[in-house]
């Protein structure tokens, strides 16, 4: 199986503006196509950065956040209002001070829906240029810096509003200290879940001015090592203080490049998409294509559909009508208004209604435990089939669509079991020439019988008699008689092998025409659900690929 190929921005690398709304966009497209059957849960950041992108892009696209982030005593907040050159942010070594951070914005034009956005309270926000300034601090124009409350703060709301800020902030610097710049906490629970932000990512050692040079390269050192392990080789790491060596130029200049490229928002959102596709790869993770459904099990659940619907009954309902119809039609006159009494199988069944009529309900038996049983077993194999390949929860949604609307088979096979047009309301030509010679040998009978009966009363009554004609040896009454009857008993003889024919044809007809009818019924409330997971999960996979370009 192929994975997608995770995208991981390489530190440094630009990201196109447009692209990054394209894989949003697909992003959006996949939880359109998979939300109807993965979990809610398993979409949840998927949402959320698919909202978050959009509310950010949405903002001021001229200002950079940077979002100052450490433990108690590292010198956060002292780094912070040495950066912004006045005593803003609350320095206090017993924290903590505050639950809210601080934000100061260089260029304030059109930065306050993004610090709405962000949640700052107007009271906690500071403007930094001013005319007194002149173009002394040109460099960090556009940039919104925040004082972030402690991560480990003592106060559970403190830390919920820390790791809300550092899911929306475009870069963050971490402030690490020379005392507990090694703690597990910060390392597993915050840096290390930073991999694929790697491009917004800043860590800094302060109050190094604590530390002979030595020691400040040692630490160091020792740091790089850990964001190594942290899966964070490679970001900028370097001694900084609030006061004193080695200072704040090498923050400032990063900060200043990081607002001039105007691509840190960029860099972070694509890591947000980069990390939403990570998490949902295992969704998608199989390359299946073409038809997944067999033939061969869909011809057996329609077999277990026919089976349940009576069809079995049904073709050999119409072949005994057709004998009885053909009877009708073909026999001896008297013979057909007896016929005529009694309704055939099909009328029986209240099937073959005429055409244009609305189908009522059939008088077939209902479906026997046992058939129904064979019908949820051909379904289940036909979902086991499809969603075999698939990965998790997909195989249950092929399974839990294949019986979405089994309750409704029921119906809609009786529906197309009447509704099917059998072929049984038009009679062949053939049979009307047989039945008009019928008739003809009929009359003729009638006609000996009659002048038989005629000479007989002459005869009883004394009265003279004409002498009849003879058709060599015999009377041409007697004659009419006698050959109308055996006309009528050789031609009954004659046709009845084709009759059988023409009946085992009408049967195989209304086995295919009903078959079709059952075929219809098992595609649209059985297999047609399951293919729209299936393709569902094209869809979902098609898009995650393109999200993770």
């Amino acid at each position: 199986m192929d994975k997608i190929k995770q995208v991981i921005p390489r530190q440094g690398g630009a990201v196109d503006a447009d692209q990054l709304a394209d894989r949003v966009e697909a992003l959006r497209r996949f939880v359109q196509a998979a939300e109807d059957h993965v979990p809610d849960a398993r979409l949840v950041t998927a949402r959320t950065v698919i909202d978050r992108a959009g509310e950010r892009l949405a903002l001021s696209r001229a200002h950079t956040v940077v979002a100052l982030a450490g433990a108690t005593g590292s010198g956060k907040s002292s780094l912070f209002n040495a950066l912004c050159r006045f005593q803003l942010s609350r320095v206090g070594v017993r924290r903590p001070t505050t639950g809210v951070a601080h934000a100061c914005v260089w260029g304030a034009q059109g930065a306050g829906p993004l610090l709405d956005w962000l949640g700052v309270p107007p009271n906690r926000r500071f403007t930094r240029e001013s005319a007194l300034d002149g173009e002394d601090e040109a460099g960090l124009r556009g940039l919104v810096l925040l004082d972030l409350p402690d991560f480990d703060s003592i106060e559970a709301r403190h830390r919920l509003e820390v790791d809300r800020l550092l899911r929306l902030v475009d870069l963050v610097v971490w402030v690490l200290d020379p005392q507990k710049y090694a703690d597990r906490v910060v390392h597993q629970q915050y840096l290390s879940q930073f991999q694929r932000h790697r491009d917004v990512t800043v860590v800094v050692l302060n109050q190094a001015d604590r530390l002979n040079r030595t020691d400040s390269e040692r630490l160091v050192a020792d740091l790089r090592r850990l964001l190594e392990a942290d899966g964070l080789g490679g970001v900028p790491a370097f001694p900084t203080s609030a006061k004193g060596q080695p200072g704040l130029d090498t923050l400032r200049a990063t900060l200043e490049r990081t607002v001039a490229q105007r691509q840190a928002f960029l860099q972070r959102l694509a890591g947000d998409v980069s990390g939403a596709v990570g998490e949902l790869d295992p969704l998608v993770a199989a390359d299946v294509r073409g038809e997944r459904i067999q033939p061969a099990a869909i011809d057996r659940l329609a077999e277990s559909l026919a089976t349940a619907a009576g069809v079995p009954i049904v073709v050999a309902a119409t072949e005994r009508t057709y004998r009885h119809r053909a009877a009708g039609v073909l026999g001896w006159p008297v013979a057909r208004w007896v016929r005529r009494l009694r309704p055939d199988p099909l009328r029986r069944l209240h099937l073959d209604q005429p055409a244009g009529s609305t189908p009522a309900a059939s008088s077939l038996p209902e479906s026997s435990a046992a058939q129904k049983a064979a019908v949820a077993l051909a379904s289940r194999e036909v979902a086991e089939q499809a969603g075999a390949e698939l990965p998790e929860p997909w195989p249950a949604a092929v399974t839990a669509a294949s019986r979405a609307r089994l309750d409704d088979v029921p119906d809609a096979l009786d529906v197309a079991v009447a509704s099917a047009d059998l072929g049984m309301d038009r009679k062949p030509f053939w049979w009307r020439l047989v039945g008009a010679l019928q008739w003809l040998g009929a009359a003729t009978a009638l006609v000996g019988l009659l002048w038989l009966t005629v000479r007989a009363v002459f005869a009883f009554l004394g009265l003279p008699d004409v002498a009849a004609p003879h058709a060599g040896r015999l009377p041409v009454p007697t004659a009419l008689l006698v050959g109308g009857l055996l006309f009528g008993v050789l031609l009954s003889v004659v046709v009845r092998p084709v009759v059988g024919m023409a009946a085992r044809r009408a049967r195989a007809r209304a086995d295919r025409r009903l078959r079709a009818a059952i075929a219809q019924v098992a595609d649209v409330h059985i297999v047609a659900p399951m293919r729209g997971v299936l393709r569902s999960y094209d869809d979902a996979r098609d898009a995650l690929r393109a999200a993770a370009r």
